[in-house]
Parts: C-alpha cells; sequence; structure tokens
C-alpha cells in the first residue's frame, strides 16, 4: 500500500469515528483540515466545508472542482456494529459514512494530493470541496459555496456508484402539505376528518405519472416519505 493509500485509509477510519450528521459536522470538518494541514495543502474552512485550491493557480486556465460530501444521515436501527468504530472485515471497511460519502471523498483528496505533489503542470487549476448538509439539501453546503468558486469548467462528484461513472443525477424537490378538517369527537357526523382527506392525496401522489421521461435517468418518481396526524384516539 502506498503511504497516499494508506493515509486516504486512515482518513476515512477518523471520519467513521467522528460523527458528523447534517448540520453538525464541525468534527469531521477539522479532520479534514487537519488532514490536508499535514499534507503541506493550505485551505479554508467555510461554515463547515473544507475548501483548497491548486496551486500554482492560473485564471487563464479552466477549472475542475473535486467535489463530495462530509456529513451522514443518522445511524438506523439495523446496525449490527457500532456505527462509529470503523472495523476492517474481509476487505471491507464497515462504519456510518464509509460509503456515503467518506470513500468517495477520500478518493478525490487522495487524487488532489497526488496532483499537488506532482512536478507536472497541469493543463487545468483544480479544486477540492468536501462539503457539509449534502444530505439535507441544507443552504450552509455546496449551495453557499457556489457563490464563492470561480467559474468551474468540469465537476467531478463523489457518490458511492460501484466506480461507474455517472452523467446525470436525480434531482429533489421536497413539499411540505397540510389537510385541515373539521375536529370533532370521533363518533360525530359533523367533522371532517384530514387524515382521510390525506389518505386520498396520498394515493393521487402513489398513482400519479410524470409525462416527461429523461434519456439518462427514466420515470420521474414522487414518493411520500412522512406523515404526521392525530392527538388522540377518540378525537378528530
Amino acid at each position: 500500500m502506498s503511504d497516499i493509500q494508506a493515509s486516504a485509509l486512515s482518513l476515512l477510519k477518523s471520519l467513521i469515528a467522528t460523527p458528523s450528521f447534517s448540520r453538525e459536522e464541525e468534527g469531521t470538518a477539522q479532520v479534514l483540515v487537519n488532514f490536508l494541514k499535514n499534507q503541506s495543502i493550505e485551505c479554508e474552512l467555510i461554515k463547515h466545508n473544507v475548501l483548497a485550491r491548486s496551486k500554482p493557480w492560473d485564471p487563464s486556465k479552466p477549472t475542475v472542482l473535486l467535489c463530495s460530501h462530509h456529513d451522514t444521515v443518522k445511524p438506523n436501527a439495523g446496525y449490527t456494529l457500532d456505527p462509529f468504530v470503523p472495523v476492517q472485515r474481509d476487505g471491507k471497511l464497515y462504519g456510518l459514512g464509509s460509503n456515503d460519502a467518506g470513500g468517495p471523498l477520500v478518493a478525490l483528496i487522495a487524487t488532489f494530493v497526488t496532483l499537488q505533489r506532482s512536478k507536472v503542470e497541469l493543463p487545468f487549476n483544480v479544486i477540492l470541496a468536501a462539503v457539509a448538509e449534502e444530505e439535507i439539501s441544507g443552504s450552509n453546503g455546496i449551495a453557499h459555496l457556489v457563490e464563492l468558486l470561480p467559474d468551474i469548467d468540469l465537476a467531478i462528484v463523489g457518490e458511492p456508484t460501484s466506480l461507474r461513472v455517472a452523467v446525470a443525477e436525480k434531482g429533489l424537490m421536497v413539499i411540505d402539505g397540510t389537510a385541515e378538517g373539521i375536529p370533532g369527537h370521533a363518533a360525530h357526523e359533523n367533522t371532517q376528518n384530514p387524515i382521510y382527506l390525506a389518505a386520498s392525496d396520498i394515493q393521487k401522489i402513489r398513482s400519479y405519472e410524470f409525462d416527461r421521461i429523461s434519456p439518462f435517468l427514466q420515470k420521474t418518481k414522487a414518493s411520500v416519505t412522512q406523515i404526521n396526524a392525530g392527538t388522540q384516539h377518540n378525537q378528530v
């Protein structure tokens, strides 16, 4: 294993061992800053985002962005191992965020470090961005950095794709809706049950077919993922 491979593996283990739920990524942000500084690479900490630019920088050259995220979702109840303890077993590294997106992130970081160590003059500039709040589409992640970045000619985004290069990705739009009814006792007739109204809307969403189909991504899908209703068993 080369020096940079060993360093990348050690970095990934440190990221796994440091909780980094969306909006709470200060720990992993500092891990990344410390790693880059140890590699003699200057970087910026912008909110919980870590940004590094290749040197020398030539404004006349095109710019390539290497981008992935270091926030994670919270571990689910199905975990059989401690999500914050990195475990190597049968050639795999287990732990929360090891796949999404710790692995892709450290691979891009290793690429950036290798390019910076190289004595070959590159025909392009490189920006490394380890961003926060990706899992929640937050305003303080890449959305915040975009205004601070120069024009990007090519972006390579690290996500777990089984090493298959993707040229398109589905976006996400979140809609919060409210069904309002008329309150009353569950036994009375003069009520309008908002749960029934919501159920009708949910069925419409479930059966809805979008008329535009992407040649890359095929059909667009709408999914109901959360519902919150009711206060007690005998009240509408």
